[in-house]
């Protein structure tokens, strides 16, 4: 993380945890907050990695599950990247800054993953490198936040994933209600400073809590090698193109949606009691003793217990029947998603 935004942070009240903000003082109102009005969050949860050089399009291109070539300057992507056997081992946000790419993935495995990347690069005139230094995110949410962006001199881009160019950076509109800037530090103090009197700061549960209503999955290092792009609905979130040609894992990635019926789906649960770490079991009672899935994320609900993006096998999705960790454990209840679930 940016020293400078770090003590900025440190100095308005945050509470980090391992470089991440973890709360401002009152984790309920910030839930409240986050359900009916407004919030903004620093996204420290999140690493940037930047893809500079000639060559960076068709590195990506050739790598990533999604269409990077044809990505142009006024629109980003999620997409995936994944083993030879199809198991995602990251997931991203992927947009432009001139002639650069920018790469947003859990923070927790970045800088595997940007080496990791690097192995590929070969001949390619690419150089990967870590852009936490220079630039820093910034999420806003809720009903008013366009009021709030307006009101701070900005133009909400008018769809989602959108991305408009703006003071010190970009901002990309990630949801009907969700934005995130992705600014060098001292543009994200100055629009910090807009916002505060609208919108109430909050930490990174929340903002995964918002991840998680949406629908949209974040493979992390507990998680690494665990699915299959659509079993976390990457392919739902228009996280894959099926026409773009060979990455690793694309005949797996393929042969998923052509021969037969997905097995596995993201479903989006509330769970009584502790949030559970990713890669939590569950289990099914049509499946004794076995794990019929596991958690993607989870995060504190501002209905009480937690919320949780969980892959697992769409038969066993059934009211009552799936619980977390063991037979006896808590009971998964079944919530919507803003999305039709594609079997």
């Amino acid at each position: 993380m940016n020293p400078k935004w770090h003590d900025f942070l440190a100095n308005h009240g945050a509470h980090l945890e391992g470089g991440q903000v973890r709360d401002f003082g009152n984790a309920k109102a910030a839930l409240d907050a986050a359900a009916s009005g407004a919030v903004m969050a620093p996204l420290t949860q999140f690493g940037l990695i930047r893809a500079a050089g000639e060559d960076a399009a068709t590195f990506l291109h050739n790598l990533l599950t999604n269409d990077v070539r044809n990505l142009n300057r006024a629109r980003a992507a999620r997409c995936g990247f994944c083993t030879p056997k199809g198991r995602l081992l990251a997931d991203f946000l992927l947009w432009r800054e001139e002639q650069d790419y920018l790469l947003q993935l859990s923070a927790d495995i970045a800088p595997a993953l940007s080496k990791k990347l690097g192995m590929y690069v070969l001949r390619s005139k690419v150089k990967l490198t870590s852009a936490d230094d220079d630039t820093v995110l910034l999420g806003l949410a809720g009903e008013t936040a366009g009021v709030a962006l307006k009101a701070a001199g900005l133009d909400a881009p008018a769809a989602v994933m959108e991305v408009a160019p703006c003071d010190g950076g970009a901002l990309i509109r990630v949801g009907e209600r969700r934005f995130q800037a992705a600014l060098r530090v001292d543009a994200a103090i100055r629009l910090w400073e807009h916002l505060a009197a609208s919108a109430m700061p909050v930490g990174a549960p929340v903002w995964r809590w918002l991840d998680i209503a949406a629908g949209i999955p974040h493979i992390t290092a507990l998680t690494q090698e665990e699915f299959v792009p659509q079993a976390v609905n990457l392919d739902l979130i228009g996280g894959i193109s099926f026409t773009k040609g060979c990455y690793p894992g694309q005949e797996i990635v393929a042969r998923t949606k052509y021969l037969g019926k997905i097995k596995r789906r993201a479903y989006r649960v509330h769970i009584e009691g502790d949030t559970p770490l990713p890669g939590a079991d569950l289990i099914g009672a049509d499946l004794p003793g076995q794990s019929c899935g596991k958690i993607i994320e989870a995060a504190p609900s501002p209905a009480g217990g937690c919320e949780a993006l969980v892959s697992m096998l769409a038969a066993s999705a059934q009211p009552g029947n799936v619980r977390l960790g063991a037979a006896d454990g808590p009971p998964l209840s079944f919530l919507p998603l803003p999305y039709e679930l594609i079997e």
